[in-house]
């Protein structure tokens, strides 16, 4: 990995920086194995807001600090003052954080080593593309609390995997390993090692990176708009933006390259 340019965030729990065109979140509780606080909500909050920002960053990175997890889920440790049911419904905007990764129309690369358990594998959910170690272990327990997942893990999981298997996890509590999660496909990538997760992480932020950006944000739009519509409004929805792409100077830079024999350079317009 390149040396990191300056580090634009900092939050107790969590660091956002700067390699080129991609950014790098990384989750840096490692003493708690990650697990999610209010600092960690708002830094990663912050963090979104702050690469969505920025035209230059074209790809992100979520990624954790510490051997033994990715995160292990809320920090029921934290003194935190009790939620009024209201707050509990909808939280504040400035710590809806799995939301908050889900709505980047950049694209979001997740890399998981060892535990990822309740609101880490929510965040994972939130991403668009998993990538984990042959280590890695998968679970949302929050049943054994006497909870149900809060950030997302009920629906994004559900629609990922779908219902038996999502109920089957949710319901026992129980955890999967890595092979299963790819055979499920929560994941979509293994790598064999801690080493190889890294460097395979990095290639594909930067390979994304590189792609066309419009292109990239109209395609998640389009994934969403099939999720949460009929199929019909997916496809006209789906229709409308690959219309709009037709006169961007980015298609025409795709085809200009092609002829030219060279990789195109995209720049977002």
């Amino acid at each position: 990995m390149s040396t990191l340019a300056a580090t634009q965030i900092e939050a107790d729990s969590l660091t956002l920086a700067r390699d080129g065109d991609i950014a790098i979140i990384t989750l840096a509780r490692s003493s708690a194995m990650n697990a999610v606080n209010d600092a960690l909500r708002i830094g990663l909050v912050r963090a979104c807001e702050e690469v969505s920002a920025s035209p230059g960053i074209k790809a992100v990175l979520v990624r954790a600090e510490g051997e033994r997890a990715f995160c292990v889920g809320a920090d029921i440790k934290e003194d935190r003052p009790a939620l009024s049911p209201t707050e509990a419904r909808k939280p504040p905007a400035d710590r809806d954080y799995t939301n908050a990764l889900a709505a980047m129309r950049k694209p979001v690369v997740c890399a998981i080593h060892g535990f990822c358990l309740g609101a880490g594998l929510e965040i994972a959910l939130a991403c668009d593309i998993r990538i984990a170690s042959a280590d890695a272990t998968f679970g949302l327990p929050e049943v054994n609390l006497g909870l149900i997942p809060g950030a997302g893990g009920t629906q994004r999981l559900t629609r990922l995997i779908g219902s038996g298997r999502a109920l089957d996890m949710m319901l026992s509590g129980e955890r999967i390993d890595a092979a299963r999660a790819l055979d499920y496909g929560l994941v979509t990538r293994l790598a064999p090692s801690r080493a190889d997760l890294h460097d395979a992480a990095i290639a594909l932020t930067r390979a994304l990176a590189a792609k066309a950006p419009v292109a990239i944000a109209y395609l998640k739009e389009a994934v969403c708009a099939g999720m949460d519509g009929s199929l019909g409004a997916g496809l006209a929805r789906e229709r409308d933006l690959f219309t709009m792409l037709l006169t961007t100077e980015d298609k025409k830079e795709a085809a200009e390259a092609f002829k030219m024999k060279r990789s195109p350079v995209f720049q977002g317009r």
